[in-house]
């Protein structure tokens, strides 16, 4: 199994971003697992990181409602300023939110590969790594 070299977890709910990473650091799939609160601070995190030449996140899961810069906002604002798209980017929208409109814009917009309701498990996650990276998959036979 090869790790992923990074996931990145944006939600303004810290009690979720302990929690997912928990549940990847428990499955032992990345090398680092970094967190943001909001759109805002993710778009400056990925900034800074291809600024200073650093590879992006292979995966991204995000929160839809957040303060400052919400999820859409993000998708959006990392898409226009060519941080989404042009890497190999999973970005999951890991959510509350049960609202079908939501699944069918994340579906219409294409960024997002994927829409999961929270909380993230392992079986989601274990399942997200065999669709996208199943180099960093276990066995779970």
């Amino acid at each position: 199994m090869k790790k992923l070299k990074t996931i990145l977890l944006i939600d303004d709910y810290e009690a979720d971003n302990f929690i997912h990473r928990l549940v990847i650091d428990r499955y032992g799939c990345a090398e680092q697992v970094d967190s943001v609160g909001n759109g805002q601070q993710a778009l400056d995190y990925l900034q800074a990181r291809k600024a200073a030449g650093k590879p992006l996140p292979e995966m991204i899961f995000l929160d839809i409602n957040m303060p400052i810069m919400d999820g859409w906002e993000f998708l959006q604002a990392a898409t226009d300023a060519g941080m989404l798209g042009a890497e190999c980017i999973v970005v999951a929208m890991l959510t509350t939110s049960r609202n079908p409109d939501d699944s069918l814009r994340a579906q219409h917009m294409g960024v997002a590969k994927t829409y999961v309701n929270k909380p993230l498990t392992r079986s989601i996650l274990h399942n997200l790594l065999l669709d996208y990276y199943p180099h960093a998959a276990k066995d779970e036979a």
